[in-house]
């Protein structure tokens, strides 16, 4: 873009000029619909999410098979829900901020196989091609005990296919371990903001890592070429698969379980906020779909962006999605949120939940490593710096008066609220490596 195309933009959006001057910024989305409105541009219903779920139930045996650290939960790949009310308090008094309502994570950052929220999208649409392979051979049937697929015969069959995907890490890396597990060949084209602990790993697994020097979008693209030359090869397309959508959708209804054990109501008089970390969108995007299936208008879903690379808040708020990029206003999109480092969001996911979510909000990379070292002090928890994007949100909320006024929300509600902070990652991160996050933190 120019810079009169630049000038015109911010002159129609005020918040792309905040965006370019890299403040931290809290956007509110004045398009906000019911989920009744705002279902019918998403394309996808709960017949789909029904379907995943199925497909993943069928699934558990093998895992247990091929992952004994998913036998705890008979191999569904879930994570647990912990209260964290140290971190409340030590974010009230950090901020100067009373925050109504409870405070909880969700540790996606523990869950097995690859310690990230990839291990639902990003596992779930390699066991929907593994799937669909094995069906269409007649090797297997959905009645079958799918533990059978871990015999040599079955890793022999797929290892006719191979899998290719773009990613900044953590996509890579669940994608990677899971179809060199099955016996797919598999290659990951990683972006230069890919740790190298997370290529020595995928390495470690047989996986062919081809690196890059540019972004996560020069990445994906180079991925999807390579995969077109190959009539044997499976693209996993971060951008606009549905099946990764879907498989991050299912943590709806097991979220509903989840808070109805520890009976945790979710009503009108008792609202659910919960705050999600966006890279390129899938996972943040399909999480919030489940959510909105599972608890209706009651839940209220935001995105959190780095102030370098803030691609979706961008993309939604001109309403032009995919057809920009923060390189194209200025920003450069480096970050040490290396798995959000994304400069053009998923076009699918931007028209499919722009009416679904409260809003987006941007925090600097300092403010992610004060947040990580918080938690680390607080509740002796340790994430990745991404995957603290979603603790600023109830801060945020608090410190804007207009937002309730918005949504209409009472005092009393407010009181009653619970707010979910989504850890998307950091539960395989080596010990060398955080121990450099906390430092930065208390730098």
């Amino acid at each position: 873009m120019n810079p009169q195309q630049i000038q015109q933009l911010c002159e129609q959006h005020p918040i792309v000029k905040e965006l370019i001057e890299l403040k931290e910024t809290m956007w509110f989305n004045p398009n906000f619909n019911t989920l009744t409105e705002g279902l019918p541009f998403v394309g996808l219903n709960q017949a789909d999410i029904d379907a995943a779920r199925d497909r993943l139930t069928r699934f558990a045996p093998y895992l247990m098979a091929a992952f004994p650290e998913t036998a705890a939960t008979h191999g569904i790949i879930e994570s647990e829900l912990a209260a964290i009310p140290h971190m409340q308090q030590q974010l009230e008094a950090q901020f100067g901020q009373k925050i109504q309502g409870t405070l909880w994570l969700k540790k996606d950052s523990h869950l097995p196989i690859s310690g990230s929220i990839k291990a639902r999208g990003g596992i779930y649409e390699v066991l929907c091609f593994a799937e669909k392979l094995a069906l269409d051979a007649g090797l297997i049937t959905t009645q079958d005990d799918y533990a059978k697929l871990n015999l040599p015969e079955f890793k022999q069959f797929f290892s006719q296919y191979s899998i290719a995907v773009g990613s900044t890490g953590n996509l890579g890396l669940s994608i990677g371990i899971m179809s060199a597990q099955l016996g797919f060949q598999v290659t990951v084209h990683m972006s230069a903001d890919a740790r190298q602990w997370k290529k020595d790993k995928l390495r470690a697994h047989g996986v062919t890592v081809v690196e890059y020097l540019e972004d996560y979008g020069v990445a994906v693209e180079a991925g999807r070429k390579a995969a077109l030359t190959d009539p044997n090869c499976h693209f996993i397309d971060d951008e606009n698969s549905k099946a990764l959508f879907l498989g991050y959708a299912v943590a709806g209804e097991r979220l509903k379980q989840q808070l109805q054990h520890r009976q945790i109501q979710v009503d009108q008089a008792h609202p659910l906020f919960v705050y999600l970390p966006c890279g390129v969108g899938g996972g943040p995007g399909g999480v919030a779909f489940g959510l909105k299936m599972a608890f209706g208008d009651h839940v209220h879903c935001f995105f959190a962006e780095p102030t370098h690379s803030p691609c979706m808040l961008l993309g939604i708020a001109t309403g032009l999605h995919d057809q920009i990029s923060v390189q194209d206003i200025g920003i450069d999109n480096i970050t040490a949120a290396d798995g959000l480092a994304v400069g053009r969001a998923s076009g699918f996911v931007g028209r499919a939940m722009q009416r679904l979510l409260d809003g987006l909000y941007t925090l600097d990379d300092q403010t992610l490593y004060q947040l990580l070292g918080l938690l680390d002090q607080t509740e002796h928890l340790k994430l990745e710096p991404s995957a603290l994007a979603g603790m600023l949100g109830p801060v945020l909320i608090a410190q804007h008066p207009e937002y309730a006024a918005m949504h209409h929300f009472t005092a009393q509600q407010l009181q009653n609220a619970n707010h979910i902070i989504w850890g998307t990652g950091g539960g395989m991160v080596p010990e060398e490596e955080m121990a450099n996050y906390l430092a930065k933190a208390q730098s």
